[in-house]
């Protein structure tokens, strides 16, 4: 068999085809292995769910009737698989966590005993006129005060921006107790665009070089980030700056640096990331689906410890 010489140059790499979506990733997902970066820390986890009858409003009494019983209980079987997954979240991002779980009912009481390096919020199931006004009051009394980093979830972060003067409402600007069904809701991965890329919790973001992020957040300022709500603040509360929007939500993150605090706060579920990553029977199938949200938070941590 006679072998021919072949020009080098002349060779042509077959053509990939380049996914559609964005910025013409490369059609394989590199390998991440996620190290624990952060040395110890002390996080208080807030449970804002409601808990017992004791907590329930006179509204939620009236609407909920002889269903209340089981209202509850599904309300603390979803608040012990949310809080669990906050957990597990910080146990995988840090060496030395240290966790303790209060309800927002006991908050200031147990943030004074444990002093925590932060605070995270959990999200809440129920709409917020469901709640005691007394057990909204001492919350709003403690976020006021309080120098502890803290970081709010979904339901975390209305309850901020309820307590320093927005209003929650639905994604289509109507009153919680108008349309309590049938909402209009932002579900599953969606995307969000950043405003202010220069805010310490997407540091790297401008870096060329980093492999953190991806390449359609450090092009493109886009976050992908797991969404469940149905509710939203209708506006940024003063102090606060808006860091995040999306189409149907326009505050999807904010934070404020003032009078002595340091509050960050989401609409999205960004601890959702290692529960979909640890999920994946291989590694090859985009363990990083919500990469975003893991990086948010463990930025976050460290922004609480040197704060």
């Amino acid at each position: 068999m006679e072998i021919q010489e072949t020009n080098p140059t002349e060779v042509q790499a077959p053509e990939i085809e380049a996914l559609p979506f964005p910025f013409n990733q490369q059609n394989f997902c590199r390998y991440e292995s996620i190290e624990k970066t952060i040395g110890k820390v002390r996080v208080l986890i807030v449970d804002n769910l409601l808990r017992d009858e004791n907590d329930l409003s006179d509204i939620a009494r009236k609407e909920l009737g002889r269903s209340t019983h089981s209202q509850l209980k599904l309300e603390r079987q979803i608040a012990s698989m949310a809080l669990q997954n906050i957990v597990t979240n910080i146990k995988r991002l840090v060496q030395e966590p240290i966790t303790e779980i209060a309800h927002v009912s006991e908050l200031a009481k147990v943030a004074d005993k444990f002093e925590p390096d932060a605070i995270v919020l959990s999200g809440t199931l129920r709409d917020f006129d469901f709640y005691k006004s007394e057990l909204l009051a001492g919350f709003t009394d403690f976020i006021h005060t309080t120098r502890v980093p803290v970081l709010g979830i979904c339901g975390g972060h209305q309850l901020i921006g309820l307590s320093f003067g927005a209003r929650v409402v639905t994604l289509d600007q109507q009153e919680q107790e108008k349309r309590r069904t049938n909402r209009v809701t932002e579900y599953q991965y969606r995307f969000v665009r950043i405003v202010e890329p220069e805010d310490p919790i997407f540091n790297g973001i401008d870096n060329p070089e980093s492999r953190v992020w991806q390449d359609y957040t450090r092009e493109g300022r886009i976050l992908r980030v797991w969404q469940n709500h149905g509710l939203q603040l209708d506006s940024v509360p003063e102090g606060f700056q808006l860091l995040a929007r999306s189409y149907l939500c326009r505050n999807q993150m904010m934070v404020k640096r003032s009078d002595n605090q340091f509050i960050y706060s989401v609409q999205f579920h960004l601890e959702k990331s290692f529960e979909d990553w640890n999920r994946n029977r291989t590694r090859w199938e985009h363990p990083n689906e919500s990469r975003d949200g893991r990086l948010l938070f463990e930025n976050f941590l460290k922004l609480a410890l040197a704060y």
